[in-house]
């Protein structure tokens, strides 16, 4: 990482340090909505090297663009990729750890638009750099509840605060159970004889193009007709008190509720190392996203349905949805087997971790 600043900005950084991407294994458009989530960490993610600049000026080198970026932190943003490193700087200036500008360098294992938080990767390891540049004594979550910020305010996505808390306090091999209402939280090692495998589908999205902003002004209309913010957990008699409202907005609230619940289960049945019921849960989870929430599309849900049938547990979508990758729970012994006839029947599919 420090060479590829070095050729950048012909100099060392001050600060270096790595933030693991995540995948979500149950509890899917439920962390906006005042629900339990379990996403793990990832081997993967990203490398960031930064030092701050006594100007305003951002500039930004990746491995993954030509050339060096270079924005200002008066400026807003553009729907171009370096915004989520500028949104970054411009929080951080705003909570004290910087003064102005930076440079900064990305080094990244995970494949853009994946549905695997690079977005939150890079804002959550970028504002942990400044904090430690600043030396300050602000907590991973409070990081976590910044970068939710940035996304939110200067992007301009409605998310949850899953994908921040996950790379802010996660570790690869560790679960973490997060009630997204209080923000508390329990970290579950993975079952070492079990394998989490992410596979990308080869269909890419952006969570700012619409459909998830969508999905978010849905779930708000619940919101709105109950009186609750937190409609994940509504009982079945609040339930039932929607039938009025149109049907595909009753099916988003029976996702958010039903995910809500499926979830607590599922954090119970992994501390207990019950890997088959687990594996159960994210096949009744992709059913709700696809027929509830209506998050899917066909190349998704077919994979799904073939890692299952090829020696999965249970497989599902993960991410907000539209595209991008699902995770299967899968024997070890299995895993190869299960990705050779994968692959061999999804040519534009292709294996993360």
């Amino acid at each position: 990482m420090t060479n590829i600043f070095k050729d950048a900005f012909g100099a060392s950084p001050v600060q270096s340090g790595f933030t693991p991407g995540r995948v979500n294994l149950i509890g899917e458009h439920t962390d906006y909505n005042g629900g339990m989530v379990l996403p793990t960490a990832l081997k993967q993610g990203l490398s960031l090297s930064l030092s701050p600049r006594a100007d305003n000026i951002v500039r930004i080198a990746s491995d993954k663009f030509k050339g060096i970026a270079e924005r200002d932190v008066s400026q807003s943003r553009t729907d171009d990729w370096s915004d989520y490193v500028l949104g970054a700087i411009i929080y951080a200036n705003k909570a004290g750890f910087l003064s102005g500008g930076a440079d900064v360098a990305i080094e990244t294992s995970l494949p853009i638009g994946a549905g695997l938080s690079s977005s939150a990767a890079t804002i959550v390891g970028l504002l942990k750099l400044a904090r430690t540049e600043a030396k300050g004594a602000v907590s991973d979550a409070d990081i976590a509840v910044l970068a939710r910020r940035v996304e939110n305010e200067f992007i301009g996505v409605p998310c949850g605060i899953m994908d921040q808390m996950a790379v802010a306090i996660a570790q690869p091999g560790q679960a973490l159970a997060l009630d997204t209402k209080s923000l508390g939280y329990d970290l579950i090692d993975l079952p070492d004889d079990y394998h989490m495998a992410v596979i990308h589908s080869g269909v890419y999205r952006q969570l700012n193009e619409g459909r998830y902003k969508e999905r978010k002004e849905e779930c708000d209309v619940v919101k709105a007709h109950l009186g609750l913010e937190d409609i994940c957990l509504i009982s079945d008699a609040k339930f039932e008190t929607l039938a009025g409202l149109p049907d595909h907005i009753i099916r988003r609230a029976r996702h958010c509720m039903t995910e809500h619940r499926r979830t607590i289960k599922a954090v119970n049945l992994l501390k207990n190392n019950n890997m088959r019921d687990f594996a159960n849960l994210m096949i009744e989870s992709h059913i709700s996203m696809r027929d509830d929430f209506e998050i899917t599309v066909p190349q998704l849900d077919n994979i799904v349905e073939d890692a299952v049938k090829f020696g999965a547990l249970g497989a599902r979508m993960t991410g907000g949805g539209f595209g991008g990758c699902i995770v299967a729970c899968v024997k070890n012994e299995d895993l190869n087997a299960m990705n050779e006839q994968l692959f061999a029947r999804h040519k534009d599919a292709f294996f993360v971790g």
